[in-house]
């Protein structure tokens, strides 16, 4: 079998197709709820029936986002009433050049080019969100060893979803797949983002090539926070460090998100759901009102109370048929799938001293 191999980015480049859907919700949704979809599933207030429709008529509907049920994990079991969540965060970096197919269930060219899995614990204290690196060596259900974006590509949403479940052995409840598009008009939406650049860099290709991006505490624009998020050829580690400036970004605009200033604003509110909705493609139960729910159970959960981090890897190496590839750690998949099992993620995060927020 031959395996597909990586572009600088995903062939298949575009803004999602739209699949309008015409159900209707009178359940309230939160005042900040893009950074729920956007990552951190985090927030709480509530907001109005119009802004719930915004988000249910502008994102695409993914109608098969799950892999046959005979092969999926068990559901969590409820503590209290209410049991820990997995959702599964997929960025595609389409640059508006082709279609997506989101519901194509056979093999495609599509690729990730961000993978996070969300676990909000039952408590909804906190919320911890696992990077892993797009180019992670695991097994691929029913295709052999792949990188793990290609199995997009093999399979679809739900191949995707299956690999993921089957690297964890946990159950993924919502899929949310993000253009990163969408983060230019999110960013301009909340009047620019402030973010920490750990190591400067000026890109060499792209819209914003000669930009510098100083060191220290930065304003994004639309623009800038597009490219940041994207430059990877610019550091010594290529995707490690762009995956920590992806999780810096989304760290940020969490933060602003959920200021005081922000969620007392329903302009820039209907303007973060009306940038960001039409670049979101979300499983058919991952709509306004679910999304709102959730947020009810989150209402006193703050940005320092997230967590985001890499999943640790033992480096980089060469496959037996030459790409270079990511080497997973079997010990540190082990761990952190027990933790999952026993909802105590934030043990494994205090045991390995991952601080909140970092």
């Amino acid at each position: 079998m031959t395996l597909p191999t990586d572009t600088d980015t995903p062939s298949a480049e575009s803004r999602p197709r739209r699949q309008k859907n015409g159900k209707k919700t009178t359940r309230n949704v939160l005042l900040g709820f893009a950074a729920v979809v956007l990552i951190a599933g985090i927030i709480g207030g509530a907001y109005i029936y119009n802004l719930a429709q915004t988000f249910n008529s502008g994102t695409t509907k993914i109608d098969a986002a799950f892999p046959e049920e005979s092969t999926r994990p068990q559901k969590s079991e409820p503590v209290n009433g209410t049991a820990p969540m997995n959702i599964l965060v997929m960025g595609s970096d389409t640059r508006g050049t082709a279609e997506l197919d989101v519901d194509n269930q056979a093999s495609t060219d599509q690729r990730a080019d961000t993978l996070m899995l969300v676990h909000i614990p039952a408590d909804r204290k906190n919320v911890y969100a696992v990077s892993l690196m797009r180019d992670l060596w695991v097994d691929i259900p029913g295709r052999g060893e792949s990188k793990i974006n290609a199995a997009l590509a093999y399979g679809g949403v739900p191949l995707m979803v299956q690999t993921v479940e089957s690297l964890f052995q946990q159950r993924i409840d919502h899929v949310a797949m993000v253009d990163f598009e969408g983060f230019k008009g999110l960013t301009d939406a909340l009047g620019g983002v402030e973010v920490d650049v750990k190591i400067p860099f000026a890109p060499n290709s792209g819209p914003m090539k000669g930009h510098y991006y100083a060191a220290g505490k930065q304003t994004f624009n639309g623009d800038e926070a597009l490219a940041f998020v994207r430059e990877r050829k610019s550091f010594s580690d290529g995707d490690y460090q762009r995956v920590r400036n992806q999780q810096a970004y989304l760290k940020s605009i969490i933060s602003k998100t959920i200021a005081k200033e922000t969620l007392t604003n329903p302009v820039t509110v209907s303007n973060m759901v009306s940038a960001v909705s039409p670049f979101i493609s979300v499983d058919k139960g991952f709509d306004a009102g679910a999304i709102g729910s959730l947020a009810v159970g989150m209402k006193d959960l703050r940005a320092n109370d997230t967590v985001m981090f890499t999943l640790p890897t033992l480096g980089t190496g060469t496959s037996a048929d030459g790409q270079s590839i990511v080497v997973k750690d079997p010990t540190a998949l082990s761990d952190i799938a027990t933790a999952l099992s026993k909802d105590q993620l934030g043990a494994y995060v205090t045991a390995h001293a991952l601080e909140k927020g970092n």
